[in-house]
Formats: C-alpha cells, sequence, structure tokens
C-alpha cells in the first residue's frame, strides 16, 4: 500500500469538510477522484500535499506517518502536487525547467525534446520558449507533466487539470492521461468532472459532502451518480 488516510476529519467554520475519511492507494495506480462542488475534493488532495492540516487522523505514506511533514518534507519523500493553474515563469526557458525538474543540470536538449514529444509537444518548437503567459493553458499543462515525469514522483496530484484550457487542448490532454503509466511510473490522483478522464482511470472515487459516496470502476461509480442524480430530480418534481 502506498498511501493511507485513517480516519481525517476537517472543519472550518463550524462547518464539517471532511468526515472521517479512509482511504487506500496502491502502487502504480491511475486514480480519479469525483464529486459535486464542496464535496471535499481539493482538501482531500491537500491535505495529502500537506498545504492543509487535519483536524484529526492520520496520512501514513509508505508505512510512515507524514501527517506532521511540511509540503518540502513531503516532496522529497516522492508526493508531487500540480496546480489547477500552471505556474508561468518569466526569464526561464521550457529547458531550464525540465533540468530544474529532473534535477540534470547536464540534461542535453536532445534529452529534453524526448520528454517533450512524449506529452504531445512539438519539441523544437517549445525548448527554448520561455514559460510565460504566450504559452496557452494546455501547453503550459503539458509542460507541468513533462516536469512531473522528470521528476519520477511515487504519488503524482492534479487538481483538475481539464480547468481554464479550450476543448482541442482538452482533447490533446486527454492523450497524454491515456499514456500516464508510460510517462509516470508511480501513482497518479486526479481530481476531475470529466467523464473522460474518469473512463481511463484505474478506480474512480465519488465524494459527497465530505465523505467517500463509493470507490470502483468508473461505469459503476457513474452509473450510481446518475441514479443519485435522477432520483434527486424525480423528488424535486415530485
Amino acid at each position: 500500500m502506498l498511501l493511507e488516510l485513517k480516519n481525517i476529519c476537517f472543519e472550518r467554520e463550524n462547518r464539517k469538510i471532511l468526515d472521517n475519511i479512509n482511504l487506500n492507494l496502491e502502487i502504480g495506480k491511475f486514480i480519479a477522484i469525483t464529486g459535486p462542488n464542496g464535496s471535499g475534493k481539493s482538501t482531500l488532495v491537500k491535505i495529502i500535499m500537506g498545504i492543509e492540516k487535519p483536524d484529526s487522523g492520520k496520512v501514513i505514506l509508505d508505512g510512515k506517518d507524514i501527517t506532521n511533514l511540511s509540503i518540502d518534507e513531503r516532496a522529497n519523500l516522492g508526493i508531487s502536487f500540480a496546480f489547477q493553474q500552471p505556474v508561468k515563469f518569466k526569464g526561464i526557458t521550457v529547458y531550464d525547467l525540465l533540468k530544474i525538474a529532473g534535477r540534470k543540470e547536464k540534461m542535453t536538449k536532445i534529452e529534453a525534446c524526448e520528454v517533450l514529444s512524449k506529452v504531445g509537444l512539438c519539441a523544437k518548437e517549445y525548448v527554448d520558449r520561455e514559460v510565460n503567459g504566450s504559452l496557452s493553458g494546455g501547453e503550459l499543462k503539458r509542460i507541468e507533466i513533462a516536469t512531473v515525469a522528470l521528476r519520477g514522483a511515487k504519488l503524482t496530484i492534479f487538481d483538475e487539470p481539464e480547468a481554464g484550457i479550450d476543448l482541442w487542448s482538452f482533447s490533446n490532454l486527454i492523450d497524454v492521461f491515456e499514456k500516464m503509466g508510460e510517462l509516470i511510473k508511480g501513482t497518479t490522483l486526479i481530481i476531475s468532472h470529466q467523464e473522460r478522464i474518469l473512463n481511463i482511470a484505474d478506480e474512480v472515487i465519488l465524494m459527497k459532502a465530505g465523505k467517500i459516496e463509493e470507490i470502483g470502476k468508473s461505469e459503476e461509480v457513474l452509473n450510481k451518480t446518475f441514479a443519485i442524480t435522477e432520483c434527486y430530480k424525480m423528488r424535486k418534481e415530485g
């Protein structure tokens, strides 16, 4: 077992955002978390990364209690986090960023181009460009995935990677995620509302009102979600 969450509770302004969460993440899996807005998805992954601290409960990585470790300490243990909006770096080229991510000062441009090609970017057009506002949201997301692949993290977390990108970029992003097992050897945990992402996941976690409602294959979880939605509509109409 790679990661265990034990009895995680988190409350703010007298509202339970996470209510006694227990969850196990296995090694080498592509896992998606979905659910309505306000169900606690983003808070859950922030607690895993150490951005937020639980009011009670434990976070266990490889059998070690990391609940009180900092973000940097968790990163050094192999947890990587990709925000909804990738960070821009004025004055830093894509090549520079890949060298930093891979901790390889002597990385050649040929090596950098190979990584960029794996995330669907025409390497020669991007390797010397600055990581700034001239790049689209989809381009920045794919460059971020390339840096994540070079880090070799045990657990990589993506918070709604489809946010803020156009349909064409999203389609290209799906192609990258379908090959995620080849790019990232560890476990991938992704928050998403997109059915195309949920369908390629090994496991889908459905959250509702701060609790885990269901864990299973995408078809099982999506069917249950549809049934719940239809029942709710019928109650409102009745």
